[in-house]
């Protein structure tokens, strides 16, 4: 079956109009460049911050009165070669690439599923998609019986018994904000049934109506007509620190940007009109995708340049991120190969930025694999709450990492992805990285691939034939682990002819056996 999928891209006839509406608001965003100074601390601060090792927050050496605020920046649908400092050469993100300048840069960040909802929930209890069963985008496609396989019945919200960051931080004193894209169910597990005390344009939606006011979002108040929605989150978000500054707390700013649709400003969109025509660009970037980018990095701009401003930069650790890759029909994720939606790296392999002046050392590049489900115990542990309060957490603290005092336990990462997804084309599968391989495992016809993700980036060369003993091996593992977290599996659609032998035969996967 064919699919085609069309992409509209609206410009706004007046963005003078906004930006004066924008002004009006407490932020011209077109200044936040030149506002965002470096986040710096004094040399007194940052050695006093990395002494006194009798006073701690969990492994790392800060002082016992400090009490750190948490900021995490989540972006929709961002590729990993999406920012400059990335090595995108067309996209323009200085406020984005100062913040990696500034901390740790990892070059293999992982999200938890190739898609949306599930990494969001992941990141918010710390916890794989298959432990929670929320393993597809919420609702997920409906594939009846078009398809060999049907997925199971998974859970299309993110349970209320899946205790969130914001609920752990409470108990420590926190208050937190859920600010944009939630989309991990209805109306009951909105962020507020999360334990989030603000909840501002969070709801079951995937994606935006509009970028442009009227916005159509039921959380979200409408702004002036014209108003950017990328801008109008930034600016909640810049009113909850400045109305949280006197106590410790989390900012989950969650950007429905650069999911479609691709909506942008058009004096952004001309911009880079004309710098792909000055470059001879072929084939052309998407310029309403770069505009719509770099109105996310204004706006990570101007969170920054508040928490300057405020003096909270010292005592603020934040967090950049990705749910899942770049929607390969509006952007590049070479040499990735393919994107959101696919069992490749494409899908998962995300941008991730950590900024914690005087702790986390400057210009660091991390090459150690890391996940989606680590947020949670890396956080709670800098927030000094007990870890031991939460059983069968899949994530591991990051803090040694930020320290460079010791590198992580070797670790293997883990996915689940029960379901077909139409754009992205991934079918039913599993996948495991073990140091530099990474096995998939095809759950149609009991297929598998195996890549060396360090020496191939791209997955061009598949060694499943030439290393059968580390096949074995991977796929045991994958299997145990599924068994491990309850994976559901998907079943066999028996409504659906059977053209080849192998769908007549009972397959098993390690442990689980795969249902007729």
């Amino acid at each position: 079956m064919a699919y085609v999928v069309f992409y509209a891209v609206v410009l706004h006839p007046d963005r003078k109009q906004i930006q004066a509406v924008t002004t009006t608001r407490t932020v011209a965003f077109s200044k936040v460049k030149a506002a965002n100074t470096n986040i710096t601390v004094t040399v007194d601060k940052a050695a006093q911050m990395q002494k006194s090792p009798d006073k701690t927050v969990g492994s790392s050496s800060l002082p016992e009165d400090v009490r750190l605020n948490f900021v995490l920046i989540l972006i929709d649908d961002l590729g990993w070669k999406d920012l400059a400092c990335y090595g995108n050469t067309f996209h323009e993100t200085p406020n984005i690439d100062r913040l990696a300048s500034q901390g740790m840069k990892f070059t293999q960040a992982y999200a938890s599923a190739p898609v949306c909802s599930p990494t969001r929930g992941a990141i918010l209890t710390g916890r794989y998609p298959a432990r929670t069963r929320v393993t597809d985008w919420i609702p997920g496609y409906s594939v009846g019986n078009s398809k060999p396989m049907r997925p199971p019945e998974w859970t299309k919200h993110l349970p209320l018994e899946e205790h969130s960051l914001a609920h752990a931080l409470a108990g420590a004193g926190y208050v937190s904000a859920s600010i944009g894209k939630w989309h991990l169910g209805g109306p009951t597990f909105w962020p507020l049934g999360q334990n989030f005390s603000v909840n501002i344009g969070g709801c079951d939606m995937g994606q935006p109506p509009t970028y442009w006011s009227p916005y159509g979002i039921p959380t979200l108040p409408d702004g002036p007509k014209g108003e950017y929605l990328t801008d109008r989150l930034t600016l909640e978000a810049i009113k909850f620190i400045n109305e949280s500054k006197e106590q410790p707390f989390f900012l989950y700013l969650s950007h429905y940007a650069v999911h479609e649709p691709i909506e942008a400003k058009k004096d952004l969109i001309d911009k880079y009109e004309e710098k792909a025509k000055k470059e001879k660009l072929h084939p052309k970037p998407n310029t309403a995708y770069a505009a719509m980018l770099e109105s996310v990095d204004d706006g990570v701009g101007a969170v920054i340049a508040t928490l300057n401003k405020l003096g909270l930069s010292n005592r603020t650790v934040v967090f950049f991120a990705s749910d899942n890759g770049g929607l390969i029909q509006v952007t590049s994720n070479a040499p990735l190969r393919a994107g959101k939606g696919s069992v490749y790296e494409g899908a998962y392999r995300v941008p991730f930025i950590t900024t914690f002046p005087g702790v986390v050392p400057p210009n660091t590049i991390s090459n150690a694999p890391v996940n989606s489900v680590d947020l949670f115990p890396t956080i709670l542990e800098m927030a000094g709450v007990d870890l031991g309060d939460y059983k069968y957490l899949d994530g591991v603290s990051l803090v040694p990492e930020f320290l460079q005092k010791a590198p992580l336990k070797p670790r293997n990462l883990y996915w689940h992805y029960p379901h077909y997804h139409i754009i992205g084309g991934a079918t039913p599968f599993g996948a495991v990285r073990q140091g530099d391989m990474k096995l998939i495992e095809f759950y149609e016809d009991n297929r598998v691939e195996l890549y060396n993700v360090t020496a191939d980036i791209g997955e061009t060369k598949d060694l499943s034939k030439s290393m059968p003993d580390k096949v074995v091996n991977l796929r045991d593992d994958l299997g145990k682990w599924r068994s491990c977290v309850n994976a559901q599996m998907p079943d066999r659609n028996q409504n659906q002819p059977n053209k080849k032998d192998r769908y007549k035969k009972k397959r098993s996967f390690g442990n689980i056996e795969l249902k007729k």
